[in-house]
């Protein structure tokens, strides 16, 4: 038996926290409403972080607070006080990229745990020397490091490293950009990124578009953006490198994303840990993460520097999408009818796909379907409706139900 990682899960409010913990996250990051670089996220008032570390820490999980913004003259005041609420609230440790932040944190709020944030590129084990030594339990690589180079620091350093293994991947070093600011007057670094790279440009060469060109290719149009990244495959090499904590991206994704992408690596990693020498990649598991995937999947950094087709240019992939349908909030073992809260419009007829912890999932068709007064309905098309229905297989609550979204193409063919 192996050692096994912290699977540590973004959490964008508290609805995702504990989606996240339910399906397997031993740990979830979050942010407070300072200092952070996610100021769109639902971030945490004090009293939300109460009641999600009671519940993580009921589950045996923790919370870290991402406070990793780069601080300009005037951003730091009031961060004493912040850091010493979070750990008297019982805030696990705190992911900080500022020197002047971290220094603040390791005066004014002593016990409180300092993880070093990936935006402070930290990229080689004399770094992480230094880092140690100054009183950090922790350090988040920078996402353009090899598999090999994580080899070498734990060779040479004796701190915890934590690593991104999935999501979405900055085009820019380390997340050093400043597209936003010069675009969009958000600053990326201050908690305003407003993704430039990720929109859609023209592209010309001398005087003439070639964009429309593209499109009749049926083409992206040039972009700056990158391919998401994925580690689902390699979980044993980052195990194996002596990695401590495996980090998905995503404090802004959907709890479908989060339950989804934490109940693969939950398996994978367990599968792995618990029998190392009979352990064999299911294709079902690689099957899933591609449920909850918006851009092609790559490996990133960690076996050799990304080229063109790390970016998405040129003919993209037809990825399978799903649509979050709905939530399960109830479920009797009698009648074999789960309450479900809608989140996205279904109907009787529909084939749809349910799945819980555990790697949990059956596909079956809604054949009838009631309302909480329980008459007979075909469609849930209200935002939240609650309606019943009646599954092939127990059910258990926030199982999730969710649907195959059908493209333009698609319906063109099934016309025809």
């Amino acid at each position: 038996m192996r050692r096994r990682p912290e699977l540590l899960a973004p959490a964008g409010n508290l609805e995702k926290l504990k989606m996240a913990i339910r399906y397997g996250a031993d740990a979830v990051y979050i942010g407070g409403q300072q200092f952070g670089l996610r100021s769109r996220a639902g971030n945490f008032s004090y009293d939300e972080m109460q009641e999600g570390i009671a519940f993580a820490h009921a589950n045996a999980a923790k919370v870290y607070v991402a406070a990793n913004m780069v601080t300009h003259e005037g951003d730091i005041e009031g961060a004493g006080t912040f850091f010493t609420t979070l750990r008297d609230i019982g805030i696990d440790a705190v992911i900080v990229s500022d020197p002047a932040m971290i220094e603040v944190c390791l005066s004014e709020a002593p016990g409180l745990p300092v993880h070093l944030s990936t935006q402070a590129s930290a990229t080689n084990y004399e770094t992480l020397r230094f880092w140690k030594a100054e009183g950090l339990e922790r350090v988040v690589l920078a996402r353009e490091v090899s598999m090999e180079e994580i080899r070498e620091m734990k060779r040479h350093v004796d701190v915890e490293i934590e690593t991104f293994v999935h999501g979405a991947m900055c085009i820019s070093y380390s997340g050093r950009c400043t597209l936003s600011n010069h675009m969009a007057l958000r600053d990326a670094n201050r908690g305003g990124c407003a993704q430039s790279c990720r929109w859609k440009y023209g592209f010309f060469e001398a005087d003439e578009l070639l964009t429309p060109a593209m499109e009749a290719r049926d083409e992206e149009p040039f972009s700056m953006s990158s391919v998401d990244l994925s580690m689902v495959r390699h979980i044993p090499d980052l195990v194996e490198a002596g990695v401590d904590s495996l980090k998905v991206e995503g404090r802004m994704k959907s709890i479908h994303y989060v339950a989804t992408v934490c109940n693969v690596y939950r398996k994978v990693i367990d599968a792995y840990c618990d029998d190392p020498e009979a352990f064999e990649f299911d294709p079902a598991w690689e099957e899933e993460i591609w449920k909850a995937a918006q851009r092609e999947l790559s490996t990133g950094f960690y076996y050799g520097t990304p080229t063109e087709r790390e970016q998405l240019f040129g003919q993209r992939r037809a990825i399978p999408q799903y649509a979050f349908a709905a939530r399960v909030i109830a479920y009797d073992e009698q009648t074999r009818e789960a309450t479900l809260e809608q989140r996205n419009h279904f109907r009787c007829g529909e084939e749809v796909e349910f799945f819980g912890p555990g790697f949990t999932r059956f596909t079956q068709r809604i054949e009838e379907m009631w309302d909480v007064e329980g008459k007979s309905v075909e469609t849930a098309h209200q935002a939240m409706m609650t309606v019943r229905v009646r599954v092939d297989y127990p059910v258990d609550v926030d199982f999730i139900m969710r649907k195959r979204k059908v493209r333009v193409k698609e319906i063109a063919a099934i016309e025809t």
